[in-house]
């Protein structure tokens, strides 16, 4: 049963979308606002690698934090979380309240805890051993804690940088924690109560002291057994400790952890409320509404004050207005997390792409980045599809960035940086290679790697990074039409059929070549390739890769053999048994998990998949597949996401497939409905 969507809010434009549903009947809470249908445990549990995280933060926004926990299934909570700087990262600097005898106190404390309550805006849980409440709500760059301690003993409050340094004033903790070899991320923390004491903790020992720095630098504040309630206001920045103390002044200026969370209840139900939805179950909704609430984590807005610290060049910047996001990992947001904010949140969309812009032009290359976050841009997985964000964008109403520094820089990402997959070095014998042949070579079982770009295990991926790289010149091709760039429309519009170069016409798979034009025989398209069969395709085998022709369908169905051939060999795809155990074929691809025969749910690259019916005339296979996999594999409990969610990625294909529509080609102006 899947609720229809009401309305979506497109800016200033209202689009009413009717689509087949099921009377709800009174399983229905039409009384409830979208945010209470956010279930942030939802895929806490992973199938096989990473779950998602019961993130709690404002749209977008700087702050993010989470319950520091070894998996979710774990009975300790490893302190209390004040920030997190990365997608499924760690806390920077640990929180952590205690009662009892001071040889007890550590660095970081390990509670015991219950009643844990969690929503998007607000987190609450009982520490029972040590018997202390604890209430959190928080702001966009700053937060506000309250301790109510139960026993009758002294307290102390421990804050914990894992590598940096922390000092006192006589008012507030303030310090910096390292989150790379150039970037800081700053602390400004007041108690709401003076203690009687601050010491620093180390090896264990407890010596009076204001400062400490290095590994695990760690200040305690003591308190009497007569406080029983501390309100702990805090601030963070990339810039410096001034910055985040005015970060926090601006923010949380006589407000409580009650107010904080219903300013953010708020922002949440505004956020949730651009798109509407009737009718459907609690669980349907609870799964849709999740599911945007995912795709509003990041990228973050770094902002501060007009300033933003930026890794890609070390430099404090003013952003003359625009605010700055970074923490995107476009290999995966680009095929629906950025098409849906360009429905949603045009501006946004556009403040993202003007990021995306400077920041090219801060790094050393004039390059367009691939996986920006807030320590630089890490350069990882495969191809460069930040290119389709530009144009998509573009050719759907974005205007307020560069195009023609855009273009340059994504040019330069796809010509001048080397295509071998996690790397950022500049171009070599590969790239040639690829310029003179029009595909990626692959090695043989065995043969030695001689070129040095190649990473030892992200391995070269050829047949991946020639499809990508295809559909990245076609996106160039597009961009340089828009710009009247008649020469290189034409150059990248012809290497936009590179990917007809590995096809095998005998088997009508995509199969990786030598150097020498020949197919690597003898080979096997389930588990050829060695781990995530990387070293011809990349996470997933050649059963995925099969349909990896995102900007011409219609050359591909030829290619298969027409409409009926194709139809069958999509068919095919969802009906093709594993080849070994679960165990066997999950030990070589743990990325290519939530099958339904070859075709996995649970990696962005299967996406487009179940749409490709559409194509070859077949709409009702569409319809019953996405149904289908929308009921199995995302659903409203611990295990209810197939795979790495990826922080909007995966989510973002949910929330397009419940409304009836789906990017499938990300620049298009218009998308296939189901």
């Amino acid at each position: 049963m899947i609720p229809i969507i009401k309305k979506v809010v497109l800016s200033s434009i209202t689009i009413l979308l009717f689509l087949f549903a099921e009377s709800a009947g009174k399983n229905s809470k039409d009384e409830e606002k979208p945010v209470d249908f956010v279930n942030p445990y939802m895929g806490n549990i992973s199938h096989m690698l990473v779950p998602t995280f019961p993130t709690i933060h404002l749209p977008n926004s700087m702050l993010r934090v989470y319950p520091e926990r070894g998996d979710f299934t774990s009975v300790e909570l490893h302190a209390l979380p004040l920030v997190v700087t990365s997608h499924r990262g760690s806390s920077a600097f640990r929180l952590s309240p205690f009662q009892g005898a001071e040889n007890q106190l550590r660095p970081v404390i390990n509670y015991s805890y219950d009643q844990e309550k969690l929503t998007p805006y607000s987190y609450a849980v009982y520490l029972d051993e040590q018997q202390i409440q604890v209430d959190y709500g928080l702001s966009h760059q700053s937060a506000a804690y309250q301790i109510e301690f139960e026993k009758d003993a002294p307290s102390y409050l421990i804050l914990n940088s894992g590598n940096g340094a922390l000092n006192w004033d006589g008012k507030a903790l303030s310090g910096y924690q390292w989150i790379a070899n150039h970037t800081k991320v700053y602390i400004y923390l007041v108690p709401g109560e003076q203690p009687v004491g601050v010491s620093k903790l180390e090896n264990g020992k407890l010596t009076e002291s204001a400062t400490m720095e290095g590994r695990n630098a760690c200040l305690v504040l003591n308190y009497p057994k007569e406080t029983k309630k501390l309100n702990i206001h805090y601030g963070i920045s990339f810039i410096d400790e001034a910055q985040a103390k005015a970060n926090m002044e601006r923010e949380l200026a006589g407000k409580s952890v009650a107010e904080l969370q219903d300013a953010g209840r708020d922002i949440w139900n505004k956020a949730l409320g651009k798109i509407e939805i009737e009718g459907g179950t609690i669980d349907n909704k609870t799964v849709f509404y999740t599911s945007l609430y995912r795709c509003y984590e990041r990228p973050v807005c770094i902002s501060e004050d007009g300033r933003y610290y930026s890794a890609f060049d070390k430099q404090v910047h003013n952003d003359e207005g625009r605010p700055f996001y970074t923490d995107d990992w476009i290999w995966d947001s680009y095929r629906a997390h950025h098409p849906l904010r360009v429905l949603v949140d045009k501006k946004k969309e556009g403040d993202i792409l003007h990021s995306f812009v400077r920041m090219s032009e801060q790094m050393d290359h004039f390059w367009w980045p691939t996986f920006p976050e807030i320590t630089g841009d890490s350069r990882r997985m495969n191809s460069n599809h930040g290119v389709a964000t530009v144009i998509d964008g573009y050719r759907k109403g974005i205007r307020d960035f560069s195009l023609e520094e855009a273009y340059e820089a994504c040019k330069g990402a796809i010509t001048e940086k080397t295509l071998a997959p996690w790397s950022g070095k500049p171009a070599g014998e590969l790239d040639d290679f690829y310029k003179d042949h029009g595909y990626i070579p692959a090695l043989y079982p065995g043969e030695k790697e001689t070129i040095p770009e190649v990473s030892s295990g992200e391995k070269r991926q050829p047949v991946a990074v020639t499809l990508g790289t295809s559909y990245d010149e076609w996106c160039l091709s597009q961009i340089a039409e828009e710009l009247g760039k008649k020469d290189d429309a034409a150059y990248f519009k012809g290497a936009s059929y590179n990917y007809r170069n590995l096809f095998n016409e005998k088997t009508k798979f995509f199969h990786p070549k030598d150097k020498d034009g020949n197919f690597i025989e003898p080979f096997d398209y389930k588990f050829s390739g060695g781990m995530g069969a990387r070293d011809y395709y990349g996470e997933n085998n050649g059963w995925t890769y099969r349909w990896d022709v995102q900007h011409n369908i219609p050359d591909l169905i030829d290619l298969m053999g027409g409409d009926k051939q194709f139809v069958k060999e999509l068919d095919r795809t969802f009906t093709e048994s594993l080849g070994r155990s679960k165990y066997g074929f999950y030990a070589q691809l743990p990325d290519q998990t939530g099958n339904v025969g070859q075709f996995t749910m649970a990696n962005e690259p299967s996406l487009h998949i179940p749409y490709l019916y559409n194509y070859a005339g077949q709409p009702w296979k569409t319809q019953k597949l996405i149904r289908k996999l929308i009921k199995e594999w995302f659903r409203n409990d611990l295990m209810g996401v197939p795979g790495d969610e990826d922080g909007g990625g995966m989510s973002a294909f949910v929330v397009f497939s419940a409304m009836g529509f789906y990017p499938v080609t990300p620049r298009r102006t218009y998308l296939y409905f189901r």
